[in-house]
């Protein structure tokens, strides 16, 4: 089906908005916040079907991956470390996962990831470039 492949790829930070007023509402420790700040994750992405791994690199050497069944309830680690389980969904194009705090979806678009964080009408955007 058209589409199967599209998210993978290698795709590093380029912007974001909003980013103060979303760590903020959803409880981010500053030191956390801090590190968080323009920080240039590099975010890689397998897809085969509905099979994701999600892994994100951070500058230091941490990173978080996380890996989920579209439809099928998996376990999750969010930006700040905490664990949880969430049922990632495909809406037009676009996964949407309900993080304990936000709704986070990802889509491509115009060859660039455009994730979006929505936290009690706060809305956080982050761009990355593709750069593999």
């Amino acid at each position: 089906p058209k589409g199967t492949m599209a998210f993978t790829g290698k795709y590093e930070f380029e912007g974001d908005e909003n980013y103060d007023a979303f760590v903020q509402k959803i409880g981010l420790p500053s030191d956390k916040v801090e590190m968080g700040r323009n920080c240039k994750i590099v975010t890689e992405v397998v897809q085969n079907g509905n099979d994701f791994t999600w892994t994100q690199h951070f500058p230091g050497g941490r990173t978080t991956t996380n890996t989920f069944t579209v439809g099928t309830e998996a376990d999750m680690e969010t930006m700040g470390g905490k664990k949880f389980k969430a049922t990632v969904k495909m809406e037009d194009g676009k996964l949407v996962a309900d993080f304990p705090n936000y709704r986070h979806t990802a889509e491509i678009s115009g060859g660039k990831l455009v994730e979006i964080s929505t936290s009690s009408g706060v809305v956080y955007k982050r761009t990355s470039k593709k750069i593999a």
